[in-house]
């Protein structure tokens, strides 16, 4: 497979899945977070750089049952904490949509070929942002599910609270065929009429002060929302009532519990500098976290879903310094995971709702508009 993108790490050369399933002939790229069975899988880390599966992850195992077949590992930042396509082990994903920019992170690498036809399907991971980013970033389509919806065995954790799997395609109408496969649900029928949808020009802030970027960019889909019979008013969220930051540093500090800091010298820098800080988190902070998490997880909208950008700053460059951009270019993103709702990235815009049968219902409409 010529790769010229840098977005595969391992290549699976294996005969066609002959199960005529609903996915029968697509072929499926698998973010290399991901457990294969008998396929190398490194988490995109040195410390996992030979490690082999014994057994398919869950999503894994669906997805052949459906027919499809392997061809890939899929490139992501170092255990896949990390909002753009840089990984100091296996090379920096290139955006075939907009070279010299960055693919986003952490499903870089199933974006990138999604994009240049490399593969048909791809299984990411979103735990703040990297189904949608990268699929906004090389314009393709990715779904975060509600959180708890497809399982995670068999999926190396960042933080198991917010941490969810979910399909990627070039279409909504593919991403909510694999959704059905993954999920064990039908596909949703399109539906956009008599839906209110909240116009959101900014993200609510997730209790670290800072305040969220603003863009009126989703104003650009209000005209097609309402001729598809969609009713469009203005909305907002309420911002989260204490830091949820600590719950992500100590979530993350058990997931890596393993292997650090006893071997510590073999992550990078910026890893080893990022989860020495959560061995630092105070009990207290973090109990105050999910607190504040379990209040906002109680929140009921007033509209059916949201429509905002996935992105509202200018795309930065692929090698650019993650410290200057990582909060202003997710944060449209960030929050979603932390209520728990579903996202669905179709390019730049965003469809969030409290259930995915809604952003995907809604992501068909407006695709066959």
């Amino acid at each position: 497979m010529n790769d010229d993108l840098n977005a595969i790490i391992t290549v699976v050369d294996e005969p066609a899945n002959d199960i005529d399933g609903p996915l029968a002939g697509k072929r499926l790229l698998v973010k290399d977070l991901i457990d294969t069975a008998g396929i190398r899988t490194t988490y995109g880390s040195r410390i996992y750089a030979d490690h082999v599966p014994t057994s398919d992850a869950e999503v894994v195992r669906r997805a052949r049952a459906a027919g499809a077949t392997v061809v890939g590992k899929a490139n992501l930042p170092e255990f896949a904490w990390s909002v753009l396509g840089q990984n100091p082990w296996y090379g920096t994903v290139h955006n075939p949509t907009h070279p010299g920019k960055t693919t986003g992170g952490s499903s870089s690498g199933n974006a990138a070929a999604l994009a240049a036809g490399m593969c048909d399907l791809g299984i990411g991971t979103d735990t703040g942002c990297s189904i949608r980013l990268p699929a906004a970033t090389c314009e393709v389509v990715g779904l975060k599910p509600r959180w708890g919806v497809i399982p995670l065995d068999g999926v190396f954790p960042l933080v198991p609270t917010i941490d969810t799997v979910g399909p990627m395609a070039r279409t909504v109408e593919d991403v909510a065929l694999f959704w059905s496969v993954l999920a064990e649900r039908a596909v949703p029928e399109p539906l956009l009429a008599g839906l209110t949808v909240g116009l959101l020009r900014q993200p609510p802030g997730i209790g670290d002060g800072r305040e969220t970027e603003t863009s009126d960019l989703a104003e650009t889909y209000v005209a097609d929302l309402e001729r598809l019979g969609a009713r469009v008013v203005e909305a907002c969220v309420p911002d989260a009532t204490a830091e949820t930051w600590p719950m992500f540093l100590h979530e993350a500090a058990q997931s890596h519990a393993a292997t650090f800091p006893s071997r510590a010298d073999e992550y990078t820098d910026k890893m080893r500098t990022r989860l020495d800080a959560a061995q630092r988190v105070e009990p207290d902070a973090v109990d105050a976290a999910y607190r504040a998490l379990e209040e906002w997880r109680r929140f009921k909208p007033e509209v059916d879903l949201y429509v905002s950008p996935c992105y509202a700053i200018d795309l930065p460059a692929e090698d650019a310094d993650e410290a200057d951009i990582r909060l202003p270019l997710s944060s449209f993103l960030r929050w979603v995971n932390l209520v728990g709702w579903a996202g669905l990235a179709i390019g730049n815009l965003q469809l969030v709702a409290p259930h995915d049968e809604t952003v995907l219902a809604a992501g068909l409409a407006w695709e066959r508009r």
